[in-house]
């Protein structure tokens, strides 16, 4: 007689069970929106470049209109985070400021990874004088402080937003140079990279394949934690006049003049204050929950 074959049923908590959850991206998905901080640092990051993107279609004053009648008033109906010396809205100026801030963070890290990794990924995988060259001139860059090599090159190139970002992205490389010669050094051992060698695949072929895809996740987690480093450097190079020009706002701008004012107008510091605060933490929260979400070894 023949058998029926039973029919397979797979309850809910099996279908969720990560060990039948084999698609990388299904994993790394689920690991992230678990990850409570991870998430509010989303919400954060969200809301910030949200609120930059919709700057020119908010219906809010010029940023850079005056009003003699209004100057240093405190937060109202009309302006609910105050005005500043001259009577210019500080909600207007805080909205326009934050295109500054985080085109300033993500340009400059661009910056950082295009230069980096390119560098990285030469100086591990050949090896040999390119290496020891490229190695050099990265602990040289290393042994000055961040942001005191950042206002170096900022003061060299002139005081402009633009001037700023590229000498934050200078400053950066460094980091990811290091970062991206490590891991090519751990990937470049591994069988299947000798196994391309020994089949003859070209070396550019070898390293768009196998390496590239491979040192990627970290080198991205390292770009977010850097966004959040290079808005903090954005904010410091405006404070001491080398990044956005006035009158164009910026949070850091916006902090330089508010010192002058903390008795009388405290608020025009504080919102300031709290935004680099929030886009900070956001990033940074989303960079160590993608740090965990892309580690294999976390399950």
């Amino acid at each position: 007689m023949a058998q029926v074959a039973t029919p397979i049923t797979v309850d809910a908590e099996s279908a969720n069970d990560p060990v039948l959850d084999r698609k990388p991206e299904n994993r790394v998905w689920r690991k992230f929106r678990t990850h409570r901080s991870a998430m509010l640092g989303g919400i954060l990051v969200t809301f910030f470049v949200a609120v930059a993107m919709l700057a020119p279609v908010l219906p809010i004053p010029d940023p850079v209109a005056t009003d003699w009648g209004a100057v240093r008033q405190a937060p109202s109906v009309t302006h609910p985070f105050g005005t500043d010396e001259i009577g210019r809205d500080v909600l207007s100026r805080m909205i326009w400021g934050a295109q500054a801030s985080l085109l300033a963070g993500v340009v400059s890290v661009l910056i950082a990874v295009l230069m980096g990794v390119p560098l990285g990924i030469a100086a591990g995988y050949f090896g040999g004088w390119i290496d020891a060259v490229i190695s050099r001139c990265t602990e040289a860059l290393l042994a000055a402080p961040f942001l005191i090599l950042a206002i170096a090159l900022a003061a060299f190139l002139g005081p402009s937003l633009t001037n700023a970002m590229i000498a934050i992205g200078i400053s950066a490389t460094p980091l990811f140079v290091r970062l991206t010669r490590g891991q090519v050094l751990s990937v470049a051992t591994e069988d299947y990279v000798d196994s391309a060698r020994a089949i003859g695949l070209p070396t550019h072929k070898i390293l768009a394949r196998y390496i590239l895809p491979n040192i990627l996740p970290p080198v991205l987690v390292q770009a977010t934690l850097t966004v959040a480093t290079a808005i903090i450097a954005e904010a410091s190079l405006s404070f001491l006049g080398l990044g956005q020009q006035p009158p164009a706002p910026s949070w850091g701008s916006m902090l330089n003049t508010a010192k002058n004012f903390l008795n009388q107008a405290p608020w025009m510091a504080l919102w300031p204050g709290i935004a680099i605060f929030l886009v900070v933490l956001g990033f940074n929260l989303l960079g160590d929950g993608l740090r965990d979400a892309l580690d294999p070894r976390e399950q």
